[in-house]
């Protein structure tokens, strides 16, 4: 359960949630979609309160979903994966996210668009699950545990898809075990500790903290 949690992301930024195993990062992404009723406070999107609407209101309201384990639909192609999530571009989006931008930004996927999602590689797979987010047009995008499972080399590239994002003007929230890539990519950081906010601030601050690291995430 999550208590006195104020969580605010900048137009075209990048805010890092992280924290041990347990103390809430995921309950926090899933009550932002939806997936968890919020018993007090409000969630908000761009001026749209959403709270207690439920996941599809949510994404109509320009929020967007990397699921933690990827969860692309496994006897559906790579094309109809992302098909099947498209939706029209919310007020204030920069661009239209369509099958030929995905492709764009990941050439794998055009390349595997007949093949069935469970015949895709993990980083693959990734690859489909922040597209298929991405067709729903969002605002803000939420991932949760995107590097989990991944070789280094993905993870790499992972980054850099990330960094291109932001160009885009998307604001994103990042959650993840692994500090360092979050932190690297990252504008803001926000810590949980005990279901509370244990450090609030910047990302740079926060990589040059090594006892902060240490303290609350075991990083040294």
């Amino acid at each position: 359960m999550l208590h006195d949690l104020s969580l605010r992301v900048g137009d075209g930024r990048i805010l890092a949630l992280l924290g041990r195993n347990g103390v809430g990062k995921t309950t926090c992404i899933n009550a932002v979609i939806g997936f968890v009723p919020v018993r007090r406070g409000t969630v908000h999107v761009f001026g749209r309160q959403i709270s207690g609407l439920g996941p599809e209101k949510a994404v109509a309201a320009g929020v967007g979903l990397v699921p933690q384990g990827r969860r692309v639909f496994p006897t559906l192609t790579v094309r109809e994966n992302l098909i099947v999530a498209a939706r029209k571009p919310v007020g204030g989006t920069r661009g239209d996210w369509s099958l030929e931008r995905v492709f764009q930004l990941f050439p794998r996927l055009k390349e595997r668009s007949s093949s069935l999602a469970a015949n895709l590689s993990g980083g693959e797979q990734q690859m489909l699950a922040i597209g298929r987010a991405l067709m729903t047009n969002p605002r803000l995008l939420l991932l949760d545990e995107p590097s989990e499972g991944l070789a280094p080399l993905v993870v790499q590239e992972l980054n850099e898809t990330l960094r291109r994002l932001k160009l885009e003007a998307l604001s994103i929230v990042v959650v993840e075990q692994n500090c360092r890539l979050a932190l690297d990519v990252a504008d803001d950081a926000l810590i949980l500790g005990s279901a509370q906010v244990a450090y609030r601030g910047s990302a740079a601050q926060l990589r040059a903290a090594p006892d902060i690291l240490n303290r609350h995430l075991g990083v040294t």
